[in-house]
């Protein structure tokens, strides 16, 4: 691979040096072999403040690299006692533990260890790192035979290695298609990240969020003036596209649709110009909705903290819609949001009986599936407006994109949003390519920064992670000339710039609805030659050049 990289200034992070790869073994036994706490594979931990806030145990300054992580005197009787307390209460942790065969199916399925080459990044052996420890201590073989049986001792050492390596998987369940014994390798690590949670080793990527969400109802801290201040300034961006000045409800009491979207949407390019296309839709439909400066976050970094932080932050949604007083909820493009949705929400939170079923004002259209939690995403709520032909739609506004869609694992893996995303796109775009049938639908690769690691102290590991959706672009970019990748997910949308920029320069990153709002017709709109990134919608954009080694 050849062309500039804005990476390039750090030696180490040359495109050449990263795929390098060796994927033979170590030579010492994997229980043999510590983790190796290199620069630019650790995230820095939660600080004292932020496990103050939240009540969480052992608040002190640490570091991974030191020798001394100032763990509780009985911390080896906290994390038994955890796994303990798990067994009984969680089924599938048991069965998780009990039905491993190590056959290897899911060995070569995970995107770190593609990208890596670390043994340890087997989803496999890093189940393992967590199976040894109850083998030793939960099962009558382990008691007595000890490594014979596939047990080892709880150490300090251990501890380290499951800090390091269990914030190294994103959860994405990618290795969980792949077994045949269906074993769910993202609820191993949701599992060891709560025991590590217990000891007060957490990472500042993910513990911050957690607590500013609890603090003010979002990741990002943003104060309810500042939302509304946010939305104001898109709006007079809209209006500059399109001569239309679009309403902003916020906190409106008996509106029919309390709409939820990640806050990446606020502050965060690509995700920006996805809320504008929210924004224009809704205005454009007349919707009966409302924003909410309470329940303003979508998403839920309690996915990788706990599953009572999963409760804790997700209850809101539900109490601002019996406050407000709506009929049923709508989700913006989030990743987490959605399995939280789907796998959790209705037996945390609900029964959310004061709601309605879900019910499109527009067409009539009534969502059968959401009747238990009352929520639906918006995808689907768009598929179905172009499905009965309520949007006036000119998809030659997006023709100077080519477009190929990611699927985000947990809509796509975790909820099966898989069909209404590329219905979407064929309605909007005229330009559509897929990548390779393996790297996509129930298959994708992550964008290698979900689960609270897209930091940039974290930049060798998201690099390596994002190797095999990053060369899944460049075949498209290569092959049809691909220059835009769309993603439902406001992470994927962050992470999956960096990975772009890396792997294939010149491919840029977006939502679903920016696109979808580049093509909105409006009544009374003014000559669109703009798109929401105040772009020509007519001069072609000049791309890098990707050269290809020979």
């Amino acid at each position: 691979m050849a062309g500039a990289h804005k990476f390039d200034q750090v030696e180490y992070y040359k495109p050449e040096n990263l795929l390098a790869l060796d994927y033979r073994p170590p030579e010492t036994g994997w229980m043999d072999t510590p983790a190796d706490f290199r620069p630019g594979t650790w995230i820095y931990p939660g600080k004292p403040k932020h496990l103050e806030y939240l009540g969480l145990a052992n608040p002190r300054p640490w570091s991974p690299t030191d020798e001394d992580w100032k763990l509780p005197e009985n911390w080896k009787e906290i994390v038994l006692a955890g796994i303990k307390e798990r067994l009984e209460k969680y089924r599938s942790f048991k069965i998780f533990m009990d039905i491993c065969v190590r056959c290897g199916a899911c060995a070569d399925k995970c995107h770190f260890y593609i990208g890596g080459g670390d043994p340890k990044n087997m989803p496999v052996l890093r189940a393992e790192l967590l199976r040894s420890v109850y083998r030793n201590d939960f099962t009558t073989a382990g008691k007595i035979l000890g490594r014979l049986a596939g047990g080892r001792e709880l150490t300090v050492p251990v501890i380290k290695e499951w800090f390091y390596y269990f914030f190294q998987c994103t959860e994405c369940r990618r290795c969980s298609v792949f077994c045949p014994y269906g074993i769910d390798t993202a609820e191993i690590t949701m599992m060891a990240r709560e025991l590590l949670n217990l000891l007060g080793l957490n990472v500042n990527w993910v513990i911050e969020p957690v607590a500013n969400c609890f603090r003010t109802g979002n990741h990002l801290g943003i104060q309810p003036h500042g939302l509304k201040d946010t939305l104001t300034f898109f709006a007079d961006d809209i209006e500059e596209v399109t001569g239309i000045r679009v309403k902003i409800p916020m906190n409106k009491k008996g509106a029919d649709i309390l709409f939820v979207t990640p806050s990446g949407d606020f502050l965060a390019d690509p995700g920006t110009y996805t809320c504008m296309g929210y924004m224009m839709l809704f205005h454009e439909l007349g919707l009966n909705y409302t924003w909410s400066t309470y329940a303003s976050e979508g998403g839920n970094f309690g996915l990788f903290t706990s599953h009572e932080m999963i409760k804790r932050l997700n209850a809101k949604i539900y109490a601002e819609a019996r406050r407000l007083g709506v009929k049923w909820i709508m989700g913006g493009e989030c990743g987490h949001m959605w399995r939280v949705l789907h796998q959790y929400m209705d037996t945390m939170n609900g029964p959310a009986d004061f709601l309605e079923v879900p019910t499109s004002p527009i067409t009539g259209t009534r969502f059968e599936h959401a009747r238990s939690t009352k929520m639906i995403h918006i995808v689907e709520f768009t598929a179905d407006l172009i499905k009965h032909g309520k949007l006036k739609l000119d998809p030659s506004q997006n023709d100077l994109l080519k477009v190929t869609f990611h699927d985000s694992c947990n809509p796509a893996r975790a909820m099966g949003i898989m069909e209404e995303p590329r219905y979407v796109l064929r309605n909007v775009c005229n330009h559509f390519y897929e990548m390779p049938e393996n790297t996509i639908r129930e298959k994708t690769f992550c964008c290698g920064g979900g689960a609270g690691l897209g930091t940039d102290e974290n930049m060798e590991m998201r690099l390596r992670g994002g190797l095999p959706r990053g060369n899944a672009v460049r075949h498209v970019q290569q092959r049809h000339g691909v220059n835009r990748l769309l993603a439902m997910c406001a992470i994927d949308r962050a992470t999956l710039t960096t990975v772009c920029d890396y792997w294939s320069p010149g491919v840029k990153v977006a939502g679903i609805h920016e696109l979808v709002a580049n093509a909105l017709v409006m009544k009374g709109q003014k000559e669109r030659t703009l798109n929401l990134r105040l772009e020509p919608v007519n001069e072609v954009e000049e791309q890098p050049i990707c050269e290809v080694e020979e």
